[in-house]
């Protein structure tokens, strides 16, 4: 345990919570791993980054995939470990890797459970971005440059697959307020507002753990 401040993001697909997650980080002057996250967990276990980036926030894999991409593990050799699905070893890896960045760094984390991950670390601050339907479709027909249909498309099916990976690893369930520290609805803020309250969050609860 240490003194570094980690913020986690779990987010709505559309609220703009992998944006938020950079600006906070940018404010703090720390850093925000997003996609990153992935890299270093192939480049820590040693198994193919293909590999995490196939099953990125996703519950399980059929057995038959599972066996045959089996053949580009390349890091743990433990028993129990190699009879593992690799779905799960990618899991395990993204699960060691954010803890050690939480030991070596303060950081921003978007996603992948890294509250769970997280539980036992005090200084620690879990979030969670919602936000309403038409401002997360109109954001992600911006960012896809698709109609309207298939931003809802998008929508809908990437929150399936977001809660059904943390329901699936996590003892919690994905966007319930019980599970988080705060729960924010970015349309209600806006941007700069959502980012503001979880910065000033953050530091009152900081205040409060260390009285």
């Amino acid at each position: 345990m240490n003194g570094n401040l980690v913020i986690t993001i779990g987010r709505q697909c559309g609220s703009a919570g992998r944006q938020i997650g950079q600006e906070i980080a940018r404010q703090l002057g720390i850093k925000c791993y997003d996609k990153e996250l992935l890299s270093l967990a192939a480049k820590n276990s040693g198994l193919c980054q293909e590999l995490f980036e196939t099953h990125d926030e996703k519950p399980t894999s059929s057995f038959l995939y599972s066996l045959v991409m089996d053949t580009y593990s390349l890091g743990y050799t433990t028993s129990a470990y190699m009879d593992m699905p690799i779905n799960h070893k990618v899991f395990l890896a993204q699960f060691d890797t954010i803890k050690k960045l939480a030991d070596e760094e303060s950081c921003v984390i978007v996603g992948r459970c890294a509250d769970y991950a997280l539980a036992d670390y005090p200084n620690v601050v879990t979030t969670f971005i919602c936000g309403d339907e038409p401002d997360k479709i109109k954001h992600l027909m911006k960012m896809y440059n698709v109609d309207e249909a298939k931003a809802r498309d998008i929508m809908i099916k990437t929150d399936k697959k977001r809660s059904s990976y943390y329901n699936y690893y996590s003892s919690k369930k994905w966007s319930d307020a019980r599970s988080y520290d705060l729960c924010v609805n970015s349309s209600a803020l806006g941007f700069d507002g959502t980012v503001k309250l979880i910065i000033d969050f953050a530091k009152a609860k900081e205040q409060w753990k260390s009285r």
